[in-house]
């Protein structure tokens, strides 16, 4: 008689959960850090919520680059929504412990969605560069079929990828200590607590990360130092400023996306990284879904005056609302 993969993964451990330890010391002011993460995320949906909702209402904005938007802001919803809610949760009960599914879960749909943004954000800044350097080809290299395949493509791949990594990770025996070192269940001190052999898993796992993150991570900044060349060149001394002030801020947020992915998960775990990789997970889990919706969308001219159009349909505000203005990410060319 086959033997249920489910029950046989049970049978190889003790442990039916893990407890996260969060933030260590600073849990004694859990309540000063539940509002300031309660904040954050709040904002954080809030502001991408409006992003896809004028994206999905505005036809003005079906072109690719709003569409690159849209997804992008559905994916930081997905994103901060798969750490912060829990987060808050603990802080309020106090009970910080997380099943052995609900663990695998959240490890599988943040590590998809990471991946997936790493993509997405490397594209993006490629349809960027074809707007700005290649103007006259972008409706050819850049439509909607390409967007689509694009988006899929980046999808599949990385729920791919975590399947693989969730599969093996499912097959460890842990059976104690069931304490992980970090405020979600995040991957590397997940395998610390596993009582088998994880150097393939480990092998496994930095083999992916370095092609999930180095590449797309080496496209985006090559895209934008293109970029930035281009608009060094703009004659007007004013729309060079704010393109450059745009650019640069785009550039400064991949940054540091993908700088702090890359300390957390290809550096060596060891002890002595164990405090700074927990230090570095919070700017690409909680405040990078939160800075995107601004850097990317709200600072942009065409969305600016698409939620003039939107609130100026709703009785409570005036139909000449003032907005002050900025080209499309910074620039005054249009594909």
């Amino acid at each position: 008689m086959q033997v249920n993969a489910y029950e046989t993964w049970q049978n190889q451990t003790s442990v039916t959960e893990f407890i996260l330890l969060g933030f260590g010391k600073l849990e004694q002011f859990k309540m000063s850090l539940f509002l300031v993460f309660g904040v954050i995320y709040f904002m954080t949906v809030g502001g991408n919520i409006l992003i896809v909702t004028l994206v999905a209402v505005d036809q003005h904005l079906h072109i690719p680059m709003y569409y690159f938007l849209a997804n992008l802001s559905c994916l930081e919803i997905c994103y901060s929504s798969t750490i912060l809610p829990k987060m808050l949760t603990d802080f309020l009960s106090g009970d910080k412990s997380i099943s052995l599914e609900g663990c695998f879960t959240q490890l599988f749909c943040f590590g998809c969605l990471a991946i997936v943004e790493c993509y997405i954000l490397s594209v993006m800044s490629y349809d960027r560069y074809v707007a700005i350097c290649n103007p006259l080809h972008y409706a050819t290299i850049m439509n909607v079929r390409v967007i689509l395949y694009c988006i899929v493509a980046s999808w599949l791949c990385a729920a791919s990828i975590l399947v693989i990594i969730i599969s093996l990770v499912s097959q460890l025996s842990f059976c104690g200590p069931k304490e992980i070192d970090n405020f979600f269940c995040d991957f590397g001190p997940l395998l610390q607590l596993a009582c088998s052999d994880t150097s393939h898993i480990r092998l496994l796992a930095l083999i992916f990360g370095s092609i999930d993150i180095l590449p797309p991570f080496i496209l985006t900044v090559s895209c934008y130092v293109c970029i930035i060349a281009a608009v060094l060149r703009i004659q007007s001394t004013t729309g060079r400023q704010k393109a450059f002030a745009t650019c640069s801020s785009h550039l400064i947020v991949v940054t540091i996306f993908y700088g702090t992915l890359m300390i957390v998960y290809l550096l060596p775990n060891i002890s002595t990284f164990r405090d700074l990789k927990k230090v570095f997970s919070v700017p690409y889990t909680v405040l990078t879904p939160l800075v995107n919706p601004f850097i990317y969308s709200l600072r942009n001219k065409e969305v600016k005056q698409s939620l003039k159009r939107v609130l100026s349909k709703s009785t409570c505000f005036p139909e000449k609302m003032r907005w002050s203005s900025l080209p499309a990410f910074g620039y005054n060319i249009k594909p």
